[in-house]
C-alpha cells in the first residue's frame, strides 16, 4: 500500500447552475518519503487536492488515505486530530504570530506534538541561530518561510503540504528555502506534497503530478532528480 492514495476523488462547489466541477476523477499515489511536487494552472484544482489531502476540505465521492487513514466520512474532531498527529502546513505566506520571536513561534508547534523535534537543532538547520530572538517583522521574507518550515518540522510530523513555499520569495530567498525542503526531506524523511507555479521545481522533486482542468495530465517519476543547487533557474 502506497503512503497516500487518491482514488477517483472529486469534488464541485456551488449547486445549480452555479456548480462548478472542481476535481473530475483524480487517482495517485505517493510513497513514504517522497517529494512529490503537483504543477498546473491557477484553477487547475491543485489546490483543493493538497487541502482534502490535509483534511480541510471534504470530497463529493471517492476515497483518502494517508498512512492507513481514512479521511473519507471523517467528523470534524477526527479531522483535527488526524492533522495533529501526522500533518504539518506551509503557505505561501507564513502566518507568523508576529507578537512571538522566531524561537517562540517554533517552540509553539513543539506543544502540538507527541515526539517534537529539538528545537535548537531545528533552528540550526534553518540557518536562523542569530536572528533567533527577534519578532517576524525584523527579518526577512526568505527569513520567516525559513521560521515557518521549522515551525512546520518541529512537530516531527509524517507528511508536510507546501502550497507555494517560494510564491511570495525573491530568486535568492526561494533558492534557499526550497534547499531547505530538501534538507528536512533527506535528514527527517517526511513526505512532502509542494503545490507550486515554479517549474524549475520538478527538477529536485521524486514525483511528478500535473493537474490540469481538474485531471491528472502527467504523473512520473523523476529519473532524473537533481539537487536545488544543481537546478538552472
Amino acid at each position: 500500500m502506497s503512503y497516500i492514495e487518491v482514488k477517483d476523488v472529486k469534488k464541485s462547489f456551488g449547486s445549480g447552475d452555479s456548480r462548478s466541477s472542481v476535481l473530475k476523477g483524480v487517482s495517485l499515489t505517493v510513497d513514504k518519503g517522497e517529494m512529490c511536487g503537483i504543477f498546473g494552472p491557477s484553477g487547475s484544482g491543485k489546490s483543493t487536492l493538497l487541502n482534502m489531502v490535509g483534511g480541510l476540505e471534504g470530497y463529493d465521492s471517492g476515497s483518502i488515505s494517508v498512512n492507513g487513514i481514512s479521511l473519507t466520512g471523517m467528523s470534524n474532531k477526527e479531522a483535527v486530530e488526524y492533522r495533529r498527529s501526522n500533518l504539518s502546513f506551509i503557505f505561501q505566506f507564513y502566518n507568523l504570530v508576529p507578537d512571538l520571536t522566531i524561537r517562540e513561534n517554533i517552540r509553539a508547534a513543539q506543544y502540538l506534538a507527541k515526539n517534537p523535534l529539538p528545537i535548537d537543532e531545528l533552528i540550526d538547520v534553518v540557518g536562523l541561530t542569530e536572528h533567533q530572538n527577534k519578532y517576524p517583522s525584523q527579518v526577512s521574507g526568505g527569513q520567516q518561510q525559513r521560521c515557518a518550515i521549522a515551525r512546520a518540522i518541529a512537530k516531527n510530523p509524517n507528511v508536510m503540504l507546501c502550497d507555494e513555499p517560494t510564491g511570495a520569495l525573491d530568486y535568492a530567498s526561494s533558492k534557499i528555502v526550497l534547499e531547505l525542503l530538501e534538507n528536512v526531506n533527506r535528514k527527517y524523511g517526511t513526505t512532502m506534497l509542494i503545490v507550486t507555479h515554479n517549474e524549475a521545481i520538478r527538477y529536485m522533486v521524486d514525483h511528478i503530478i500535473k493537474v490540469h482542468d481538474g485531471l491528472i495530465a502527467e504523473d512520473i517519476i523523476n529519473t532524473e532528480k537533481k539537487s536545488a543547487k544543481e537546478i538552472d533557474w
